[in-house]
């Protein structure tokens, strides 16, 4: 036993040693050496003690020739001027030395490759000292590890294969063993059957070995990478505060330079003068509230707020004067104290409500998603009849989604008291930016509706209003909105979407527009929405985004505001998700500058005077706007306790699905699979959800056969045709509540209210009411 030990090779990391017999000539035959097995070059030495002082002879594998005799000898030649007859003690031996030796040959010669190639690329000058030779010498080492990584990941290659040789030969030599019948046979097929199995366990052992010298190898120079990028991480913050230093004293510089050169009220400006010399003074700061400065990068327009001169607050007598210079009549600094007055909170304006709605749901179970749970769903089916999971979404359907948009409707109670048309102007664009805040943390997809399925949101006893959704076509998906208020204004919209993936985010772009009336005044305003990308798609955590302009138009009275929602950008100094815009009136003339965010709140400042300044660095002339002090226009209400477990959702989001008497039954509260989720029984809504889209399908088709029946065509010749040139669908489907018209004012066709709900919601009767559920 004690020589069976003696000659069992040891493997000690990229080292293989052992003992074998190596044939020396006739007279001595074969004598025992100490083989060493390394960097790819086999030696021998007559015993262990000669390591250190006496090679007998090497071999290179990269060239030799590596064949099996028989059970226990082998050869090793590089072509006839060394050759090596070796014999193992056993099997087992000699084949842990083979898998040693063809795994040393294949990096060998690996390594040889690599020699030659980077010999072709050696550099023609040489290294150079300082920061250019430490990046240098750090990319070479990054080069080597790499090398190093890659020929062990090489390694695992060829242990793969010869795994995959031996596991065959043990497969075959199972098979044989069962069709051997009992006798003489017998005993030699077990014996072949062991010596492969044990060969196999070799080679097994050799790849784990391998995967640890990968493992160990990977977590040595992980730490060195950490350490380096965290390096590189301190370097770019140094950079990223050195750089904004340099953007603010840029930004004094040119500040200065306008009020010396372009501002005609600077002279008598001491915040101005204070700031064009250099002093450090409170009120002349970049942080000051009255000297906020806005800079629409990328944008023609682009404008400059700087504090208006101080006369321009003085009052009584003065302002006739102020009149006469700057064109701004006496009403208009009027409408600013009732604009300022008129920023009472909302729950001044809301009487005690009727009923306590409800204020939590079921939390959002927590359930990992399982990519097979949906392919399996999708084997042999059509692209358009893949049923998504409700993991994807949210429990309220688009119509709610719509309905949500009413979640600040005092901004319209507020405009509807005013007595300026850009006063209320103002407050209408603080509405379309208010509806965005509601999306900043909802990743998740609302339901698409059925046709013709409808929401209603009636808020009359208690906030004044009373709104109504309907789905009104099913492709393209578009939804129609209606809401009208006991305080003078009527909202509707007609709203569609589409969406393009691009590969790490996905862009929805809204469709159609939405149309605000006053009553009292008669001003008729229309805007479209802005572009909402959804980033992070594939890989790591989603995050949502809106980008672009919005103008929104008084059709009365020419007047406009045109906002820019500018799209995150690492580089921008900037705050996120950034709102700017510029109320003017029909001229052109600017009244009022709105500054804020989506996602939080909305100020404006009245303009008192505006010059063109200086071209910036791209050659953009901007607009310099001395503005009063800004006040606050719109401020977000807080989520309610507990919403990152409850999807983010509102106060108001909270009630949507809260059950309500006397609803239609295409209410959106009846929709069984949405119900079934909030209640967190994903499985059962996964389920009805696949039901319902069954059934619309069905119920299409039926719709569709009896248009073809009604207009004696057959059945291919409406085949593919979804919606005509005039809106009418080739389906023969019509909205039940609403109907398409040309809006007179701005002349685009769209589904309006043509009434009746809400009196058949008082009668009680929904007989005319599909089922769709």
């Amino acid at each position: 036993m004690s020589e069976v030990k003696a000659l069992t090779p040891t493997p000690a990391g990229d080292t293989y040693k052992g003992w074998l017999f190596k044939w020396t000539n006739y007279i001595k035959g074969y004598q025992r050496r100490w083989f060493v097995l390394s960097n790819g070059l086999l030696s021998y030495y007559r015993t262990q003690a000669e390591m250190g002082h006496t090679c007998r002879g090497t071999i290179n594998l990269a060239t030799a020739n590596i064949a099996v005799e028989d059970s226990c000898n082998f050869v090793i030649s590089n072509g006839g001027a060394q050759t090596y007859h070796l014999k193992a003690s056993s099997e087992v031996e000699r084949q842990r030395w083979i898998t040693a030796l063809e795994l040393a040959k294949a990096k060998a010669v690996r390594n040889q490759a690599e020699s030659d190639d980077s010999g072709d690329e050696c550099p023609t000058s040489p290294p150079t000292s300082g920061q250019g030779g430490g990046a240098r010498n750090s990319n070479s080492e990054v080069q080597s590890t790499l090398r190093t990584l890659g020929s062990k990941v090489e390694d695992l290659s060829t242990c793969n294969d010869l795994i995959a040789k031996h596991g065959s030969a043990l497969q075959r030599s199972l098979s044989e063993l069962e069709g051997v019948r009992l006798g003489a046979d017998t005993d030699g097929k077990i014996r072949q059957v062991t010596e492969r199995a044990t060969l196999f366990r070799i080679t097994s052992n050799a790849m784990i070995n391998a995967c640890r010298d990968f493992l160990s190898l990977a977590q040595a120079h992980s730490k060195r990478w950490q350490k380096a990028l965290h390096s590189e991480r301190d370097q770019r913050i140094r950079l990223e505060e050195t750089l904004e230093q340099l953007a603010k004293q840029h930004n004094h510089l040119e500040r200065a330079f306008r009020g010396a050169t372009v501002l005609p009220l600077s002279q008598s400006n001491p915040a101005l003068d204070s700031k064009s010399s250099g002093s450090a003074k409170g009120d002349a700061s970049d942080e000051d509230d009255e000297n906020e400065f806005f800079d629409a990068m990328e944008d023609p327009a682009g404008f400059i707020t700087v504090p208006a001169d101080p006369k321009y607050h003085r009052s009584g007598s003065n302002v006739s004067c102020l009149s006469t210079e700057t064109g701004i009549d006496d009403q208009s600094l009027c409408d600013e104290q009732s604009l300022g007055s008129n920023s009472e909170s909302p729950q001044s304006l809301e009487v005690e409500p009727v009923r306590k709605r409800r204020t939590k749901i079921p939390d959002k179970p927590n359930y990992s998603l399982n990519l097979w749970s949906i392919m399996k769903n999708c084997i042999g089916k059509e692209l358009s009849k893949i049923p998504m999971p409700v993991n994807f979404n949210e429990p309220i359907s688009m119509l709610q989604r719509l309905s949500e948009d009413l979640e600040y409707y005092d901004l319209l109670d507020k405009a509807a008291k005013c007595q300026s048309s850009l006063e209320q102007l103002c407050y209408v664009a603080a509405f379309t930016v208010s509806s965005y805040s509601t999306t900043v943390h909802r990743t998740g997809k609302p339901f698409n509706p059925l046709l013709g399925e409808t929401y209603e949101l009636d808020r009359l006893r208690e906030s004044g209003y009373r709104s109504l959704c309907e789905q009104v076509s099913h492709h393209p998906p578009a939804a129609a909105h209606h809401a009208i208020s006991e305080r003078g204004w009527t909202l509707r919209q007609e709203i569609s979407l589409a969406s393009k993936f691009r590969g790490k985010y996905l862009s929805i772009m809204p469709l159609g527009s939405i149309q605000c009336m006053f009553e009292k005044s008669n001003n008729h305003y229309s805007w479209k929405k802005v572009t909402t990308t959804v980033h992070n798609i594939i890989v790591g955590k989603l995050w949502i985004d809106q980008s672009g302009e919005i103008d929104v138009v008084n059709h009365r009275t020419g007047d406009r505001c045109h906002l820019k929602f500018a799209p995150y950008s690492y580089f921008s100094r900037d705050v996120a998700r950034k709102v700017t815009g510029v109320v003017t009136d029909k001229e052109g003339k600017a009244h009022y500058v709105l500054s804020g965010t989506w996602d939080e709140k909305m100020e404006f400042s009245r303009v008192m005077q505006s010059n063109k300044g200086e071209n910036g660095t791209e050659g953009k002339q901007k607009t310099v706007y001395q503005t009063l002090k800004a006040k606050e226009l719109w401020k977000k209400n807080p989520l309610p306790e507990g919403a990152e477990t409850m999807y983010y959702f509102s106060s108001l989001a909270l009630t949507l699905n809260e059950p309500e008497e006397g609803v239609a039954p295409t209410d959106s509260r009846r929709r069984p699979d949405q119900q079934l989720m909030e209640a967190g029984r994903w499985d059962e809504a996964n389920a009805e959800k696949q039901r319902l889209e069954e059934k619309q399908r069905s119920v299409r088709r039926e719709r569709e056969r009896e248009a073809q029946r009604a207009a004696n065509l057959p059945e291919e010749g409406a085949e593919g045709v979804e919606v005509a040139e005039d809106g009418v669908h080739q389906d023969n489907y019509e909205a039940m509540w609403f109907e398409r018209t040309e809006d007179t004012v701005t002349g685009e066709s769209m589904h309006v209210y043509k009434g009746g709900y809400w009196e058949e919601k008082d009668h009680g009767s929904w007989d005319m009411c599909p089922d769709i559920y």
